[in-house]
């Protein structure tokens, strides 16, 4: 029991901050998106790998996350982030705080 107790809240504590550092990489790349970076600059390009294959997703999952030309899947994501931190991590804050 005390191996659980462990292992899930320190596993809580790191999604949590995965999830969190993950929104504030779709944030900043909804920014770039705005502002035309630089293509070639290596910060640009990381912020993008990390975020287009998701984005890809979203758009061909829910097809109207593009409405009028404005994309919308970086909302969807960043709620979907949300979710998971309140979902996922509570309930293993909460499981590790039974055992």
């Amino acid at each position: 029991m005390d191996f659980l107790l462990v292992i899930l809240q320190p596993l809580a504590m790191t999604i949590n901050t995965l999830l969190r550092l993950y929104f504030y990489v779709v944030i900043v790349s909804a920014i770039l998106s705005w502002v035309n970076p630089d293509p070639f600059n290596p910060i640009v390009r990381i912020i993008r790998n990390l975020t287009e294959p998701v984005f890809n997703k979203v758009r061909q999952w829910i097809p109207f996350a593009n409405i009028g030309g404005i994309d919308l899947s970086p909302i969807v994501v960043l709620l979907g982030i949300e979710f998971l931190r309140m979902f996922l991590v509570q309930a293993l804050g909460e499981l590790s705080m039974r055992i």
